[in-house]
């Protein structure tokens, strides 16, 4: 048998549930590759890349100019799939779909808005019987490219926001609890009554927690979905050379608004050759075989312009 090579990836736990699937389907199909992934969140794949202490990172917010340049070697970002961040609920005694505009988030998270009878709240869920309860917020306490999503909204929405907090992996709270990746988050949405966070869709859904739909930039209440998620990236009419796109708050009538390429962050130069053949091998994979296993766990697969280019950039690596 041949001998194992093993690559060590670390980063994002919003992907996780898809290329945790894709590294065992790829490990089957090449039993003397392993890939591990560390689930540690989209700060600490940024970081353990930059540091060359992994093989390859992986990140929903894409690396800042300066985290390139600070970089030890060239690093390229690489979009796998798409997913959607949800208003994460839980409401004592309310089982029904609440419907969340801009204002509201923002305002829930600028603490503004601080129990869930609110007018706000009240007034675009017509006929919905909401209790005098207190909103607990939560937020991620470990650098995450999830927080980058939802930041990078909030600032497109609420110019308080941007002026007062901003965007970013990590951000200074205005408000609320905080727990360590999504896993982290959708557990603490889970048991507190009161609760309100934000996740990665398949968080929401594997714990059965309930989230609403949010009203995009046409005036349509949108839930998220493998298809609106779809729609919010046919929204990005020019792809950038290196892929650092956002595509929150897009146009488009059925376009989820919290929607986010994410990608994995590979150094271009690999001094191991036998290293650099398995990621090549692996990333076209990825954009084969890979992309049919998106659906099942309510990612959205890469729209086909993406992968074209994409095959091109995989090229550059050597």
């Amino acid at each position: 048998m041949a001998a194992q090579t093993k690559l060590n990836a670390a980063g994002a736990t919003f992907p996780y549930p898809i290329y945790s699937k894709w590294f065992n389907q790829y490990h089957q199909e090449h039993p003397d590759i392993e890939i591990n992934y560390q689930s540690i969140g989209s700060g600490g794949g940024i970081r353990q890349v930059t540091a060359g202490t992994v093989d390859f990172g992986a990140s929903d917010g894409p690396m800042s100019d300066e985290q390139l340049a600070s970089a030890k070697v060239k690093i390229i970002h690489l979009p796998t799939v798409l997913g959607a961040v949800v208003p994460a609920y839980n409401i004592p005694g309310f089982k029904g779909e609440l419907k969340f505009t801009p204002e509201v988030i923002a305002g829930i998270y600028l603490g503004k808005i601080t129990s869930w009878n609110d007018p706000a709240i009240a007034k675009i869920n017509p006929g919905v019987s909401l209790p005098n309860q207190g909103i607990i917020v939560v937020h991620r306490s470990d650098g995450s490219g999830t927080t980058y999503i939802f930041s990078d909204y909030l600032s497109k929405v609420s110019n308080e926001w941007r002026d007062s907090v901003g965007k970013g992996t990590s951000v200074k709270w205005p408000t609320g609890l905080g727990a360590k990746g999504n896993e982290g988050v959708a557990g603490m949405v889970r048991q507190m009554e009161g609760a309100f966070g934000y996740v990665e869709l398949i968080y929401a859904l594997q714990n059965n927690i309930s989230f609403g739909p949010v009203k995009n930039t046409a005036g349509n209440f949108v839930k998220a979905s493998l298809e609106s998620t779809t729609a919010a990236a046919a929204s990005v009419k020019t792809m950038p050379p290196d892929f650092r796109v956002s595509i929150t708050n897009p146009l488009g009538k059925d376009a989820y608004p919290i929607a986010s390429f994410t990608w994995l962050l590979v150094p271009a130069d690999w001094k191991d050759k036998n290293k650099e053949k398995i990621i090549v091998d692996f990333l076209n994979w990825m954009l084969d075989q890979g992309q049919n296993m998106t659906a099942d766990l309510n990612y959205a697969p890469l729209p086909d312009a993406v992968k074209q280019k994409e095959r091109e950039a995989i090229k550059t690596i050597h």
